[in-house]
């Protein structure tokens, strides 16, 4: 994931005076020494030949830009003053609830500045902020447009190069063994589930990262097949154009597709459905979970609305177990069963979830002076074990067939 450091920084300076190298100081919340930069490759035609100082009129101290290594050494990304975003026209903590649960925050189109940067040590580290106060200098030299159109292509395969090293597909060397698994598929165990898991983790990381990155770029679906490494993708899009045929809902991309992202094709098996009453329609353990996940946003009240604290580890570690468990313990109408390899390294999972619930109940029961609150958090986290009891029911059962 990206270093984002919009509200750490201070103000800082960006130099691409010298043709072919960006240099400059960023000074964070915190800190006392600037970052250092020193990269190869030169900032969007705006800024290029220039030197950009800006300066942010509300820092705030930020433990992640702490954790940064001063020297930022690297490779350009896209650096610009005139890239055009939506942004809300109230500020974030001004919103109203209503706007708020309709999504219709009002929205202006305006200028931001972009700073992003590939570091040999910390990979993607990117500024994006409309609000900063800026000076820009005279350019001495000029980047046409040919240039500019070179420098986007070269960060793009840094993006696309930054997005293979965190992804990090477990590919074969054999070409033709995506297309053998297929016509010869066997059900994979809890382990290799597990790794699948984990990359499609990654790549639902990844794929986040290109969607923000490429959001309001007309561009977008040519641009983010590209960094992603769906050359399938792109050739498809290629030949829908040439035939004048837009539509590609069936398009499949091998080792790259939409599929992957979801992980909804692989994840079940073709057409078998299987005995035994845990994968029978709804679920008691998951109706039980869910149950469970929402008696403790009414015990925790605005407390989880927070994006940190044991509140808002506690809501959303439950609320992850309901839906994975209703994704591998509920019935399908189209009769399709996860295999049981698939439903192992869920339920694993899920456990590990359950001790970060636990946790946090724990520290809220510690901090909590309210006596009621208390009996209440000691309900909740006896009914958190009794949900842990019931996953390894089903998992020692599936373990036994």
């Amino acid at each position: 994931m990206a270093w984002r450091l919009d509200e750490a920084v201070e103000h800082g300076i960006i130099d691409n005076t010298v043709e072919g190298m960006t240099t400059g100081k960023i000074w964070l919340a915190g800190r006392d020494e600037p970052l250092i930069l020193s990269l190869n490759g030169d900032c969007w035609r705006d800024l290029a030949g220039t030197v950009l100082e800006f300066e942010n009129p509300k820092p705030k101290a930020s433990e992640e830009a702490n954790s940064l290594d001063t020297e930022q050494t690297g490779i350009v990304g896209d650096i610009t003053a005139s890239q055009k975003a939506k942004v809300p026209q109230i500020p974030e903590e001004e919103i109203p609830e209503y706007y708020r649960q309709n999504r219709e925050i009002p929205c202006e189109w305006k200028n931001l500045l972009y700073v992003e940067w590939f570091s040999e040590i910390n990979g993607r580290v990117l500024i994006e902020a409309p609000d900063y106060r800026m000076r820009i200098s005279e350019h001495l030299w000029e980047m046409d447009q040919d240039l500019e159109e070179a420098q986007k292509l070269a960060n793009m395969n840094s993006m696309r190069d930054f997005l293979a090293q965190m992804i990090r597909r477990n590919e074969s060397d054999d070409p033709m063994a995506a297309t053998k698994a297929k016509n010869h598929r066997t059900e994979l165990n809890e382990y290799e589930w597990e790794e699948r898991l984990k990359e499609s983790d990654r790549l639902t990381d990844a794929y986040q990262e290109v969607l923000e990155k490429y959001i309001d770029d007309p561009d977008a679906e040519r641009k983010e097949a590209f960094v992603m490494g769906w050359d399938g993708l792109l050739g498809a899009m290629a030949d829908r154009e040439e035939s004048g045929n837009f539509e590609d809902d069936d398009f499949d991309e091998e080792n790259g597709d939409w599929n992957s992202v979801t992980g909804d094709e692989d994840y079940y098996h073709d057409g078998k459905s299987r005995d035994g009453d845990e994968l029978d329609q709804t679920h008691p353990l998951q109706v039980h979970a869910q149950q469970i996940s929402l008696r403790a946003f009414e015990i925790l009240g605005s407390d989880c609305e927070n994006d940190e604290g044991p509140s808002y580890e506690l809501a959303t570690s439950l609320m992850r177990i309901s839906t994975k468990l209703a994704g591998v313990l509920n019935d399908r109408s189209s009769g399709y069963q996860p295999e049981a390899g698939f439903v192992l390294a869920v339920l694993k999972r899920c456990l590990n979830w359950i001790n970060d619930a636990v946790g946090a109940c724990q520290q809220l029961i510690g901090d909590e002076k309210n006596l009621d609150q208390i009996a209440a958090l000691e309900q909740l986290r006896a009914d958190i074990f009794s949900i842990r009891d019931g996953i390894l029911e089903i998992r020692r059962s599936l373990k036994q067939r």
